[in-house]
């Protein structure tokens, strides 16, 4: 009978190791799951051909196409010189121009929340525009300088720009 109670508790107590040992083993694999950054997202607007390039590397071979060139010349709407740009646009008031600073891109969504719909994304130093903040200043509204596309970001992956040092910038290179 002293065999038998002692077999019972051994048993009891090695069922009760193995099924810890399995609990902390699957907590362990989940943990490690989420602790893996996901792919960042590729969105419509992106240009496949700047893939691993500088932007503005990316941006002066897009401006040297001769065919995009000849279609903006052609264009009877277009009566800006090459020079002008829709960044020389003045500012609505209280809009400051600024730089994505969040190394993995911006999402754009349609409303000031997480829930909103995604409209598209802004690339990490791509040139931007902020056009207001939220009331709780957890969201801006901003508008891709080299478009016109406007969705809504997180706050604090934007940087402010001081319009005098990009001003000097082009004439340095």
């Amino acid at each position: 009978m002293l065999s038998n109670l002692l077999k019972f508790i051994l048993g009891f107590s090695l069922a009760i190791a193995v099924l810890m040992g399995t609990g902390f083993a699957t907590a362990l694999y989940f943990m490690n799951r989420t602790a893996i950054p996901p792919a960042k997202p590729i969105f419509a607007n992106d240009n496949p051909q700047a893939k691993g390039k500088d932007t503005k590397q990316a941006k002066a071979e897009t401006t040297s196409n001769p065919k995009s060139e000849a279609q903006a010349e052609s264009s009877p709407t277009s009566t800006k010189s090459p020079e002008a740009t829709p960044s020389a646009k003045p500012l609505p008031s209280g809009a400051y121009r600024g730089r994505v600073s969040w190394s993995e891109g911006l999402i754009l969504r349609s409303e000031p929340r997480q829930e909103g719909q995604r409209i598209g994304g802004v690339a990490f130093n791509q040139k931007i525009i902020v056009l207001e903040e939220s009331k709780d200043k957890t969201w801006q509204k901003i508008r891709i300088e080299d478009g016109e596309q406007e969705g809504w970001v997180k706050a604090g992956n934007t940087q402010k720009v001081d319009e005098q040092e990009e001003a000097e910038k082009p004439e340095e290179q």
